[in-house]
């Protein structure tokens, strides 16, 4: 066997994200869970396999769509983090819940602030390094969309008192998560609230997104100089079939469209880039063909660690420190996650090893927890949770995980 180490001072750690792990929210996503989700029951014979609906049947029941207490992170996070230092990690990736702290426009909840400074005194307490993520998908009841120009105004109010708030305590700030696919799914899918099929309005989302992101890098930084400024940005590793010319030319606006633009209109912007990796899309005869579907998760989704290494190698031109701030797959049996993990740190490594400043890497997730539209039944975490009791168990991937962050290695 071969050991293959990692660079000094690279940080490990797993994510979560407010409203799939707190419970107790109040925002756009909890109203639109209450009036979809005894359609997406209804649906759901029609969106999965026979086999899936065999394997998780809450997939049928409305509760399922409903995120109600979720993890119970909210009042449980210093145990969870306990759980974390156990595992060897040195860094965490959490999202503050903006319809928490503002829920009413204008008016912040002081205490829900202080409460986000004790996350953060208790990830620092154990040796983990914050990344703190400003908006990962949800508002407050009071925001119309983010094809508003409100929502622009409003964020930028928003990151102000944060960052003033919290600045003594972080020093690494991702404003957005997966702009990209939060537009195509609020906007065009009618996957995710606002639920529309509005071309227009998708490209207001996204350029919205932009300018949010440049508008708090700025007062973040005028804030606090020395903080570290990024976004999580989806990025999926799109093949041409056969490397054939018009495979070519549609995976080149593909990439363009869908990996780069944000990045580039952002790219004076930002001190770091997150890197959230999941899919990979062959194309040919200019759609996206049949997955080979060698292996897949518990989603259906194929695994293809190799693509993150050439998402990896696409992203050498912005000159930024990476930090992969997600990469997971659904997998209730922990069948697969070991060698998921393994397979995909290999090939991280190998970009590492052709110069490619990489820094970190956030496994999703920390926890089974609430997988937006399709609910429960996807179960992403180190740490499986049962949902009735909230009791807490270590799957044996997760001691996996455990030894390649203690050693800052890998043996393949």
């Amino acid at each position: 066997m071969e050991v293959i180490k990692f660079p000094k001072g690279f940080l490990w750690g797993a994510s979560t994200s407010s409203h799939q792990a707190e419970g107790g929210n109040s925002n756009d996503w909890t109203e639109w869970e209450k009036a979809n989700a005894h359609q997406l029951a209804r649906k759901a014979g029609n969106n999965w396999t026979k086999q899936q609906q065999e394997m998780f049947p809450e997939m049928f029941r409305p509760e399922n769509y409903i995120s109600g207490r979720a993890c119970d992170h909210y009042n449980r996070f210093e145990k969870d983090f306990d759980i974390a230092k156990l595992l060897g990690h040195n860094a965490h990736r959490f999202s503050i819940e903006w319809s928490r702290v503002e829920p009413e426009e204008g008016n912040f909840n002081e205490k829900e602030i202080e409460h986000y400074r004790q996350v953060i005194l208790a990830l620092r307490k154990r040796g983990l390094e914050p990344f703190v993520t400003l908006w990962h998908w949800t508002n407050p009841l009071w925001l119309p969309n983010w094809a508003s120009n409100k929502a622009v105004d409003r964020f930028i109010k928003y990151v102000e008192k944060i960052v003033s708030s919290l600045k003594n305590e972080v020093k690494f700030w991702i404003t957005v998560n997966e702009s990209e696919l939060y537009s195509a799914g609020s906007q065009l899918t009618l996957l995710w609230p606002p639920a529309g099929r509005n071309f227009i309005s998708y490209i207001l989302t996204i350029e919205n997104l932009i300018k949010a992101h440049k508008a708090a890098y700025k007062i973040i930084k005028s804030i606090q100089p020395e903080a570290q400024v990024g976004v999580a940005t989806h990025n999926v590793y799109l093949e041409a079939y056969k490397n054939r010319l018009r495979n070519a030319f549609v995976k080149k606006i593909g990439d363009w469209w869908i990996n780069f633009y944000f990045l580039d209109m952002i790219k004076n912007h930002q001190d770091f880039i997150g890197l959230n990796y999941y899919f990979y899309y062959p194309i040919k005869d200019f759609r996206i063909y049949q997955n080979k579907n060698e292996e897949i998760s518990d989603l259906g989704w194929e695994i293809f660690p190799e693509g993150i290494y050439h998402v990896l190698k696409d992203l050498r031109k912005y000159e930024k420190p990476i930090y992969i701030t997600e990469n997971g797959l659904a997998d209730a049996k922990d069948a697969k996650r070991e060698k998921f993990i393994k397979n995909h740190l290999y090939w991280i490594n190998r970009a590492i090893q052709e110069n490619i400043d990489v820094r970190g890497y956030f496994y999703w997730s920390l926890l089974d927890n609430f997988e937006w539209d399709k609910g429960f039944w996807p179960r992403f975490g180190l740490i499986e949770v049962d949902y009735q009791t909230m009791e807490r168990k270590i799957r044996p991937s997760a001691y996996f995980y455990q030894k390649i962050c203690q050693t800052n290695s890998l043996m393949i």
